[in-house]
Parts: structure tokens; sequence; C-alpha cells
């Protein structure tokens, strides 16, 4: 059988996914690793290990299947960071995303002329996660690891140095570092020189059909970032749709043809390949908020079943709660508030709540945070029509029910698992001629929800309500953060 393996290297694991020419998915295999916190707000991992679990994935599943794939694609988790020598080997562990240790960085940059400048000529948000932050925050910490580091790198140029020996990025990793020129494709002068370093110091930019041959003849493409190509596992890249994911954290994206920056959100603007740039904007707090109130709520040790009793209950409780009202920002949030020292809020506490309320207002509260991203998304795009969703969402009826409701859209259920390595997996059909365009992704027969439009009336009011609320406390959070650092 011809097959196109996709891989995607992960913050938790390495799934590698098999494609059959007619774009039908029909195998995996996964390895999982962990990742080390030395201190408060550090999330780091051993990219060796990495390296191993990616090699595991690929020859398992290839072992599996029985005969090689005609290519081999890579999705990478973006904005990791890892200082290396000349041959290629860490000298400190890869920095994740989800590191902080560069926030007050971050913070600074978002208040000045340069930073705003930086953000909208490469469309990545001044945040602690992006590799501009980190670059910025070793020069002052650890001027030592700064000044030996040959070039700085990402776990996907890792691991394609270990295949080919030769440092190259895709230009969708790089659109995600804050160092990139999305216009020019080239490495940003400004940021080059608030880093401190040159473009030397950092890997060639390729296009993301980029296509090299292993020992054995398998050809490997370079491929995209992993949200990238999850809009198009997700068949997210035609204007009018929007992509949904919502796992432990969430993401609102939509394809352009052009980049979407917008100055107070920061949503990104990411490239998937000459044609297509994926905008949009993550949140911190999606299913580890409903997991959170379970797990400190109702019972301590998870379950399905847990799961699904919630949802049964929520489902007689109307609209809005009975006017309860959830803020969801337990670990603070990115977009598009990008407020480290916020914190979650429930408002509107009368004596007719009971347990019931407050889980549906955490559901919807969820929900607004992710049409907060929706809602800046569409200030300079075109009307949003559709939302393809996927992540732990999809297992409940009713909480598609309460999207469809506050977005006002039509969800529609794609592709549940394994969308970026799916993505992938197309990504390189397309570039060796195996299919013409993307629309061989599409499902003729999707599971679509409706909106109710007497609900969304009054999630309308309380969306209003919701981004005030947020306005209004933000001063006082920022105050009772630091009185409890």
């Amino acid at each position: 059988m011809d097959y196109v393996l996709g891989i995607d290297i992960g913050t938790g694991s390495v799934k590698a996914v098999a494609v059959d020419t007619k774009c039908n998915s029909f195998g995996a295999f996964q390895q999982h690793y962990a990742f080390t916190s030395p201190q408060p707000g550090y999330h780091e991992q051993n990219p060796e290990e990495i390296w191993n679990a990616f090699k595991k994935s690929m020859d398992g599943l290839i072992a599996e299947i029985g005969n090689v794939p005609k290519a081999i694609s890579l999705s990478s988790a973006m904005h990791s960071l890892i200082p290396v020598d000349e041959n290629g080997n860490a000298l400190a562990p890869m920095i994740t995303w989800a590191d902080n240790r560069s926030s007050e960085i971050a913070k600074g940059l978002r208040s000045t002329e340069t930073g705003l400048s930086i953000y909208k000529a490469t469309g990545t948000p001044l945040h602690a996660m992006s590799p501009l932050c980190k670059i910025i925050w070793l020069k002052e910490n650890d001027p030592d690891l700064f000044s030996q580091t040959h070039k700085f790198i990402s776990i996907k140029e890792y691991i394609w140095y270990k295949l080919f020996k030769e440092f190259k990025i895709d230009y969708s990793i790089a659109s995600c570092t804050g160092l990139f020129n999305i216009d020019l494709l080239d490495w940003h002068t400004d940021s080059l020189n608030i880093t401190g370093i040159d473009s030397k110091m950092l890997s060639e930019p390729v296009q993301t059909n980029y296509t090299k041959f292993l020992e054995s003849g398998i050809a490997v493409v370079i491929g995209a970032s992993d949200g990238c190509m999850a809009n198009l596992g997700s068949g997210g890249i035609k204007p009018g749709i929007a992509v949904m994911t919502i796992g432990t954290s969430g993401a609102v994206r939509i394809a352009s043809d052009k980049p979407l920056p917008n100055e107070k959100a920061m949503t990104f603007s990411y490239i998937l390949d000459k044609d297509t740039f994926i905008c949009g904007g993550p949140i911190n707090n999606g299913g580890i908020a409903l997991q959170w109130w379970i797990k400190n709520n109702i019972k301590h040790d998870l379950g399905e079943t847990d799961y699904e009793q919630l949802f049964e209950e929520i489902a007689g409780i109307r609209a809005g709660s009975n006017g309860l009202l959830f803020l969801p920002y337990l670990t603070g949030d990115r977009a598009p508030i990008w407020d480290s020292e916020s914190c979650g809020v429930f408002f509107g506490v009368k004596l007719e709540h009971g347990k019931a309320h407050f889980s549906r207002a955490v559901l919807e509260g969820i929900c607004y945070a992710m049409y907060d991203v929706l809602d800046a998304l569409q200030e300079n795009a075109e009307p949003i029509k559709q939302i393809n969703i996927s992540g732990g969402i999809v297992k409940s009826d009713i909480w598609m029910q309460i999207m469809a409701d506050i977005t006002g859209k039509d969800l529609v259920i794609t592709q549940s698992e394994d969308a970026s390595a799916v993505g992938a997996a197309l990504l390189a059909m397309k570039a060796l001629g195996l299919i013409h365009d993307y629309s061989d992704l599409v499902n003729k027969t999707p599971k679509m929800v409706k909106p109710n439009p007497n609900n969304g009336e009054v999630y309308l009011r309380n969306f209003r309500i919701f981004k005030t609320l947020y306005s209004d406390l933000k001063n006082t959070m920022h105050e009772f953060y630091k009185m409890n650092l």
C-alpha cells in the first residue's frame, strides 16, 4: 500500500500517523516523554530523548505496516529553543513554549514601539513563549552559555540536523520565533539587534516543501508547525472557515493569503506555505480549567464517567447559567489579553446557584475565552461562517452546543485526532505530486452542530459583561498577584 508518514513532534510525545493516497489515516505509533521544571516558571526537555522518541515512532510504525512510506513529513510544536555547538550537540536542555522565565522581557517589549514593530514584521506575539524573548533572557542571565552557542535552533531543526547534518529551518517554524520577517522571508534585522546575535547563529530558512532523501531513498519533507498543520489536517485552509481546538489549552486559527496583525489582541500570523498564512491566537485555559473544577469540587480521582455525569447535570441548566459568569484565567492567559497575572473569577453568585450552575459557567467561560480570540480575528478577516472543531470538546454534545450558541457559527467535526500529523502527510503529498490540492481531505458527511439563536441572544449579552469584567478587574488582579508572590 502506498502511504505517507506524518510525524508530529509534540510537547508530550511524538506521534507518527500513516495516511494513504486517498487521505485516509490507518495506523499510528506514539512515544511519550517528560519535562522538567528545575525552578518556578521553567519548562525544559531533553532534546536527545525526543530524537529517540522520533526514531522509535518512525521505525515502529513502518515495522507495523510492513513496507516503507513514499515520504515522511514533519510537524512540530512551536517556540522551542536549543543552544547547540557546531556539531549540533545540545549545550543545555531545550526550553519549551511553556517556559515563562522571560515573561518580564516580553512585558517590557510590549510597551515599546520597537517591540510593536517587531510584532508586525514577524507575526509573532511578544510573549515568553517566543524564542526572541528566550534568547534575550539567556544573554542577560547566562552569558557563558550565550557566548558558547554556535546556533540557536528548535527541536525540529535538531532532528533535521540528526537526519541530514545541515542546519535548516522551515518558513513556518521560523515565522513563530519573533526573529523572522514574514514579508521578506528572511531573519529580521531589528530582532537580531535586540537579541545580540547575527543570522549566522540561526539556521537557513527554506520553504515548507523543502525535501531531502534518506540513504534508503525515502523522501523527507521538512513540513511546518503543528498549529499550521492542524488547520490543514482539519480542513481549515479556506476563507470563511475557522479551526478551534480545545485540549488542555485551546487555539483559534484561520487561513489567510496575508498576515492579519492586531496590535491590541496580538494575534499571530504564521506561514503554512508560499500562498497561505495561518492566523490566530492561543488560550491557556481549555480543558485544564474543566479538569480543575471537577477534581477540586466534584471528585478528586477523575474518570471518563465523571465528565459524562457533569455534562448530564448541566443539560438542565439554561443558557447563561442563571446569571453566573466565570473568567477562566486560572493560569493567566495568552490571546487576546496576554496577561500572566490575571486569575479566575466567578461573578454574579447568588443563593439559587448550585453546583450544576457553576459547572455550566465553567464550560461557558472557556467558550467565551475562545470566542474572544475569534472576535479579535474577525476584526480584519473575512467573515467566519463555519468552525471546524477538534480536541476533547468533541466528546461532549452539550459543550459543542454551547460553543455553537456563543459563536453563532455552525460547528463541523472534521479530523478529531491527529490533525497535525495528518496535515504533515497532506503537505508532503502535495509537494511530491501525489495529490493536486488539499480539497481531497474534505469530509463529505461531517457531523454538524447548528447554533440556537435564542441561546445566542443570552450569550451575546453575557459576553459583553465577560469582556467588561476582565477590564474592570485587571488592575486589581495585578495588585493581588503581586501581594501573593
